[in-house]
């Protein structure tokens, strides 16, 4: 597999220095990329720097992912409007665990093979390099001017409204340019990527590498920052990021972001975020171009990404939680909801807080949904819908308007789900 090829048609260069393809197909090639370990989760924004990876792996070359525990306690300026918190080593190092363990679900870290993927923090050669041999080795090789050229320098200087750039962050590309040579020297690296917005870092890497060592195999591939239809930023949603990490973004919540993009959307993320063949993937696009009501593409986007993330089961179960809106789950089906899946599939529905005490002692189904919930105004409404089968609790249907409900059929202990007609539902938590 070209690696290059494999990427472009996939959508996934934005630039790319001269002589990066031939170097990769010269020889297996080591490439690195840097993650931010400010969170103890990746999430889906970091995904397309993932899968790049993922895809170098696949033709052959040898990735690292770098978890900047030194950077990370200054802060890219790229892309930033202010500087950020700093984080301490503990909170690093943690960090860097979570973050190996979910890359591993992409790369193949296995001991042994030539090209298998190795994770590596920067703070490991930085935190022994003193600030004078830093200057002295480093900072004189690259010019003020230089670096007051670069866009994420200028952009951050010429904004309105802020206090400029402290001198922690304006050193930031001196750092990474300095990961680069590390790399370079110590585990010939020879390649660095990431998004767009880090040509500026990646090409100082380069030319350190060039001033220092004489040489110029050192090369830089950036990929198109990603962007929704309507122009607003990917990944983000009303709550903020989505997580890769469950107990930041549920997997049903994670597969309900890739089930409601947009069509145009979708034809661009099935290319980037998964691994699925180029003839498979035009025959998806052309049949979701037939019936886009069917939502064929985002289906399988998210059952491919919910899969790789979490695993085959919370995607199926995935799926299930998302047919109960639609009222054609199984009574078994809810019941193996867990809480934070069930309040979230229900969080927009009108909610009641009935007496579990009631429900102990056994109460009627028509006195329950008119008087201890209003989900009825009147008892007679009820007995009509009950008689045409078109009130269920818990998605089995009522047989009879005055039938017993008991505390015996809490979902999680503590819920009751009201459903009148097809699509009415309603939240009744017993406390």
């Amino acid at each position: 597999m070209n690696f290059v090829e494999e990427l472009q048609w996939r959508g996934m260069i934005h630039s790319m220095m001269p002589g990066t393809e031939e170097q990769l197909q010269k020889e297996m090639t080591t490439a690195y990329i840097g993650f931010d370990p400010t969170a103890d989760s990746l999430h889906i924004g970091h995904l397309v720097s993932v899968m790049m990876l993922r895809h170098f792996q696949r033709a052959g070359h040898k990735p690292i992912a770098l978890v900047g525990g030194a950077t990370g306690m200054i802060g890219d300026p790229s892309l930033k409007s202010e500087e950020r918190n700093l984080l301490d080593e503990v909170t690093l190092r943690r960090n860097q665990e979570a973050i190996k363990t979910q890359l591993a679900k992409f790369l193949d870290f296995e001991d042994g093979r030539p090209n298998s993927a190795e994770l590596v923090n920067n703070y490991d050669w930085m935190k022994d390099y003193s600030f004078l041999h830093f200057i002295r080795d480093i900072g004189k090789h690259i010019t003020v001017n230089y670096m007051m050229a670069k866009d994420s320098v200028k952009k951050r200087l010429s904004a309105e409204s802020n206090d400029g750039m402290s001198f922690t962050e304006f050193s930031y590309q001196l750092l990474q340019g300095y990961d680069y040579l590390y790399l370079y020297r110590h585990k010939n690296c020879k390649l660095q990527m990431g998004g767009s917005d880090q040509w500026g870092n990646i090409t100082t890497g380069t030319d350190m590498i060039r001033r220092k060592t004489g040489n110029n195999d050192a090369f830089g591939m950036v990929c198109p920052l990603i962007t929704k239809a309507d122009g607003t930023k990917f990944g983000k949603t009303e709550k903020g990021n989505i997580w890769l990490d469950a107990k930041y973004t549920s997997p049903y919540e994670f597969y309900q972001f890739w089930l409601n993009v947009y069509d145009d959307d979708a034809e661009r993320y099935i290319k980037i975020f998964t691994s699925i063949e180029k003839a498979a993937i035009e025959e998806l696009i052309t049949a979701h171009r037939a019936a886009p009501h069917l939502r064929i593409l985002q289906k399988r986007l998210g059952k491919e990404l919910t899969v790789m993330v979490h695993s085959a089961e919370e995607y199926e179960s995935a799926v299930e939680a998302s047919k109960i809106l639609f009222g054609n789950a199984a009574p078994e089906a809810l019941k193996k909801l867990d809480e934070r899946t069930l309040l979230t599939v229900f969080k927009d529905v009108p909610q009641f807080t009935i007496s579990k005490n009631t429900l102990k002692e056994g109460v009627k189904a028509v006195d329950l949904l008119t008087e201890c919930a209003s989900v009825f105004p009147s008892k007679s409404e009820l007995r009509k819908l009950v008689q045409s089968g078109g009130v269920s609790i818990n998605s089995e249907k009522l047989q009879a308007f005055d039938e017993i409900i008991t505390a015996a059929i809490l979902l999680n202990n503590k819920y009751l789900l009201a459903q009148k007609g097809k699509k009415n539902y309603y939240l009744l938590i017993a406390e």
